[in-house]
């Protein structure tokens, strides 16, 4: 066996393992969480969120998350900016890509102190391989897969599911949650005019 082939089969066992543990987190953590039933509807059926709902007009929740080399990104990282966070069910499917392509075309237009991310429950190396592919390259994407801080955090975590339900969320530079909105079917895109107003609008305050 060459040592290419024993270090390919070492990765290949060792994303295996990461995905088996952070599934079982996963369904520890659904035991753990507040659930309520939401006004978003998979199809027909309404779904049920896992975790706290944030408040609009409170301080919002601390996170961690990591990025394509599994560095903890958290929210304090972009302490003094204003954060755009754009969260899908998982970014390479129809919908969320288009989100989240169209997010990525807009940094261009913003301010420097400005941050938009993409967050989902997908591994990051499979956020890293679908941003390569997609040329996605200016907003940053983060994933929520090892600890699902971010989804129990603001009450988006969709229960049996492991995903995170399709949502805008804007906090401003001095940390406060002050937009919140939840698409009310996970196979629609958001408002984005809705909520690239309500950004124009927080920067020219800030």
């Amino acid at each position: 066996m060459s040592a290419l082939s024993f270090t390919s089969r070492k990765l290949v066992i060792a994303g295996c393992l990461l995905s088996l543990s952070t599934l079982a987190g996963a369904v520890d953590l659904q035991e753990r969480l507040p659930e309520r039933l939401s006004k978003v509807k998979a199809g027909e059926q309404q779904i049920v969120l896992l975790g706290k709902k944030a408040e609009v007009g409170k301080k919002a929740p601390a996170f961690k998350v990591v990025d394509a080399g599994f560095k903890q990104t958290e929210l304090k990282d972009f302490k003094g900016k204003t954060v755009l966070i754009s969260v899908v069910p998982s970014v390479d499917t129809g919908i969320c890509s288009l989100q989240t392509k169209r997010f990525n075309t807009e940094v261009a237009k913003l301010p420097e102190d400005v941050v938009l991310l993409t967050i989902s429950t997908d591994l990051p190396f499979a956020q890293k391989r679908y941003c390569q592919q997609e040329q996605i390259d200016k907003l940053v994407v983060l994933s929520d897969a090892v600890w699902r801080d971010f989804g129990s955090n603001y009450g988006l975590l969709i229960k049996d599911m492991g995903l995170l339900t399709r949502t805008v969320l804007i906090i401003d530079n001095e940390g406060k949650l002050v937009y919140q909105q939840m698409v009310d079917e996970l196979a629609k895109e958001p408002d984005y005019d809705a909520a690239l107003n309500a950004l124009q609008q927080i920067i020219s305050k800030s």
